[in-house]
């Protein structure tokens, strides 16, 4: 099989670890006994979603052995109304206790998915029913919470994703039909060291202080021997868990204005999408309406992000719709879109080169109110200081690996508006999430911006950028780096009220 680019030259072989669930299951009224998994009989549920190792074609005669939901990747589109309350059994068919993570939603820490804010696991060979109210509205997701360690088929390098999209109360449909993307990789593979684009955001710039101290840090590790710290690449990549020319087309009329709804559903890579002759306008980020919609020639998302964009059907043929990076394209990201009455081989086209800025969706001119309080972190890394592993730190702090819950760092007054600072002294992108709340960016490096509510933000290698958030949904709250390997290896904190 050969290899992308990013699966890099030198692979290491690694012997696969455990999970890393404690353990202990904690319990809590109205769920289900952790010892057989049993619960009272309250009905039907009004959805059920049952994890279990599947079989999934992602080309024809190339079948690979994944965890899923409900059989298929990715697992089934949810469409709930928002403020409307669901029910939900979640039966796991595994031998390892799972976390089912509702991304996106103001959802309580007993249902959010998280074993560090202590959400009650699904039990091995057992099962669980959850009760909330979907909020807010827009394109979330849902995914396991599970870290993997050096396990490559736990976490989410396993098929453990699908979709959310919570219907508005009221909906402009201002598109004549919506399409829902997943971008994921399969068959992954450690090795040492790597080369992840660093040319993807705007502003490009870098805070030198935090890259000599990055630079410097890594170096000295060098010199004293330790290689270059475990990452990971993939040999399989897919839209909707087909490669390219194996799944079957996007079929457009031309004239039709599709609204796509697009989630990078990778456990740590950055992915780009483009459709040759089209622009996307960008109307929501991460499910929440932007207030400046803009027009761009190619999409960038980090790890958990989704974008929502109406593209034009105004350009007839056939066409691959892949991401901007040859080698990944070719082995398999990419989807065929085909227009009516158009019958020939896909054609590729490259956009030009494009950097993501998040202030371009921002209210022009516009600053974020003052908060009132703001929490400075810097996160750095150890270089291979985890047996191999990159050690990651916030604040001098890596979150252990040896419990479901750490004491939090962070604390909140419900009520109050809080600034989070975030100053990147390392060369690797971080996809940072915030579990239970939405955030309004405010500043990326130096540049103020307001109006653009996110969940996941990337920040750049040796860049910073803030955001704001109101502590409106009591309860621990996790915050993490979205990339595996930097959250199972310590990049984790946790928020509590007080």
């Amino acid at each position: 099989m050969s290899i992308s680019r990013r699966c890099f030259l030198k692979t290491a072989g690694v012997v696969a670890g455990g999970v890393l669930v404690p353990t202990a299951i904690a319990r809590t009224p109205g769920s289900p006994d952790p010892a057989n998994g049993t619960f009272p009989n309250q009905g039907t549920a009004d959805y059920t979603l049952r994890i279990a190792a599947s079989a999934v074609e992602v080309a024809p005669k190339k079948i690979l052995s994944v965890t899923t939901y409900n059989g298929q990747f990715p697992g089934p589109l949810l469409r709930f109304k928002e403020g409307r309350q669901v029910t939900v059994d979640l039966y796991n068919d595994t031998d390892t206790p799972e976390q089912l993570h509702w991304h996106g939603q103001l959802v309580p820490v007993d249902v959010d998915g998280a074993a560090e804010e202590g959400t009650p696991y699904i039990p091995a060979r057992g099962k669980r029913r959850i009760s909330f109210v979907p909020r807010p509205s827009g394109y979330r997701f849902y995914h396991t919470h599970n870290r993997a360690g050096a396990d490559l088929s736990a976490g989410q390098y396993s098929g453990q994703v699908g979709q959310v999209y919570i219907e508005p109360n009221h909906e402009p449909g201002n598109y004549d039909r919506e399409v829902f993307l997943v971008l994921k990789e399969f068959e992954p593979a450690f090795s040492r060291g790597g080369d992840m684009p660093q040319d993807v955001l705007a502003p490009a710039t870098k805070v030198k202080a935090l890259e000599q101290e990055g630079e410097s840090a890594m170096k000295r590790s060098l010199a004293k021997g330790m290689p270059k710290g475990y990452e990971v690449g993939y040999a399989s990549f897919t839209i909707n868990g087909r490669m390219l020319g194996h799944g079957e087309p996007v079929r457009v009329k031309q004239g039709e204005r599709v609204l796509f709804h697009v989630l990078n559903g990778s456990a740590t890579e950055v992915r780009s999408l483009a459709l040759p002759g089209h622009t996307f306008h960008v109307v929501a980020l991460d499910g929440n309406p932007v207030p400046n919609p803009a027009m761009v020639p190619v999409l960038w998302l980090g790890t958990a992000e989704r974008v929502s964009a109406i593209v034009e059907m105004n350009h007839p043929g056939v066409w691959i719709m892949g991401d901007t990076d040859d080698d990944d394209r070719r082995h398999g990201m990419g989807i065929v879109l085909e227009y009516a009455n158009h019958a020939r081989r896909a054609q590729w086209i490259a956009p030009p080169k494009f950097r993501w800025d998040y202030t371009r969706f921002g209210k022009p001119g516009a600053t974020a109110p003052a908060p009132d309080e703001t929490f400075e972190m810097t996160f750095a890394k150890d270089n291979a200081a985890a047996e191999g592993f990159n050690r990651w730190t916030i604040n001098g702090v890596a979150y252990p690996s040896t419990s479901a819950m750490a004491p939090p760092a962070f604390h909140l007054h419900e009520g109050r508006r809080y600034r989070v600072h975030m100053r990147n002294q390392s060369d690797d992108l971080h996809p940072v999430h915030l579990h239970r709340h939405v955030f309004e960016l405010t500043s990326i490096m130096g540049h103020r911006t307001a109006g653009v509510m996110k969940d996941v933000v990337m920040l750049g290698g040796y860049q910073e950028v803030a955001f704001d958030f109101v502590a409106n949904d009591p309860g621990m709250t996790l915050f993490h780096c979205h990339q595996q390997l930097h959250m199972d290896f310590g990049f984790m904190t946790l928020f509590d009220y007080v």
